[in-house]
């Protein structure tokens, strides 16, 4: 699908005589639908470039996704295709645009996000949040991190409501991301004392045999995922400082055993990979002014006897409808990484698999 690439605005207005007067199908047969034409503007204009990105590669990636066509000239936008698709297409540019007069990034994957979003009803509430409440999102020293699927709209409620909260889902759907984000946010406020992060030194199907050094060195790359999540939230000299004063901790499930873990922020991930016996250990540490979080993907289970021995999910059974926990199950839609990782989550986790 051709486009053409955004000119000054003193050239003139758009033509929308200059569009296509079809647009194809996969087959390449003119397609049976409703066509619609949609214009927009934008009042700052400093903020296209960021809008249309580099060669036009944000419109691009709106066309392509959509089946729409895109002209851009100066600061209005045609929009002409389906109508549906032009619709969602339009809802996207102008939460793009919102996001960026915000402040916000804007990248690939956010744009994507935007895009699998923009037919959800609650996407406009995404930025704005309903006229009674406050912006959906969570604040830290480095970013403003806001919801990139309807699914992390709920999780992120789930986050400031309820005491205990099961995440449950496949990779990349910002389960340990978003949480980390919140414990952190709470700890610069002051809410919580101190953020703990755990998780099973459990191998992903290889043995890695003897590893060298001390208790740190041992158990540091199976908290890898847990330091990355951090250092993006956090300057990393602050990171650092933390961890030395016991403001962050990070440690196997292991270490948890006897403790009350009170005024603080814990986090478990890969709780797929924990036992029923070190589940049951693990949430009964919950102490007073805290909030625990569950992270993991029952699909993908590790541990000698698979699912049938996983405490994630005998504790989701066991507790899921009682007060004071909130189950969130995120799907392959709910993927936030590149769009193919989505597509491979389906390929594996389909009615075929």
């Amino acid at each position: 699908m051709g486009r053409k690439a955004h000119k000054p605005k003193h050239e003139g207005a758009i033509d929308p005589a200059a569009l296509p007067e079809a647009i194809n199908d996969v087959s390449g047969n003119p397609a049976e639908v409703t066509r619609a034409q949609v214009e927009l503007s934008f009042e700052n204009q400093s903020l296209l470039n960021a809008l249309f990105g580099q060669f036009d590669a944000n419109l691009v990636q709106v066309e392509n996704r959509l089946g729409v066509y895109i002209h851009a000239r100066g600061d209005q936008i045609l929009i002409e295709g389906p109508e549906d698709a032009v619709a969602r297409a339009r809802e996207t540019l102008n939460t793009m645009y919102d996001r960026l007069a915000q402040g916000q990034d804007l990248d690939s994957g956010a744009i994507e996000s935007l895009i699998a979003m923009s037919n959800e009803p609650t996407l406009e509430g995404i930025i704005s949040g309903e006229k009674e409440e406050p912006p959906i999102m969570i604040r830290t020293r480095r970013k403003t991190i806001v919801p990139r699927s309807a699914t992390q709209i709920t999780y992120m409620r789930s986050l400031v409501r309820d005491d205990i909260i099961f995440a449950l889902g496949p990779a990349g759907t910002g389960k340990t991301y978003l949480a980390v984000a919140q414990a952190v946010s709470q700890l610069m406020t002051g809410s919580v004392q101190r953020l703990i992060l755990s998780r099973p030194a459990v191998e992903a199907g290889e043995k890695l045999g003897f590893l060298p050094g001390d208790m740190k060195d041992k158990v540091d790359p199976y908290l890898r995922p847990l330091y990355d999540a951090l250092y993006d939230c956090m300057p990393p000299e602050q990171v650092e400082r933390r961890i030395e004063s016991g403001e962050i901790e990070i440690a196997p499930i292991a270490f948890m055993r006897g403790r009350t873990l009170a005024d603080a922020f814990v986090i478990l991930d890969e709780a797929q990979n924990t036992t029923r016996e070190q589940m049951k250990m693990f949430l009964t540490r919950f102490g007073q002014n805290s909030r625990m979080v569950i992270c993991g993907d029952p699909r993908q289970v590790d541990i000698p006897g698979g699912d049938r021995m996983s405490g994630l999910a005998d504790a989701v059974d066991k507790l899921e409808h009682v007060d004071g926990f909130g189950t969130i199950r995120f799907t392959a839609a709910d993927v936030v990484r590149h769009p193919i990782v989505g597509r491979i989550v389906e390929a594996y986790e389909g009615p075929d698999a």
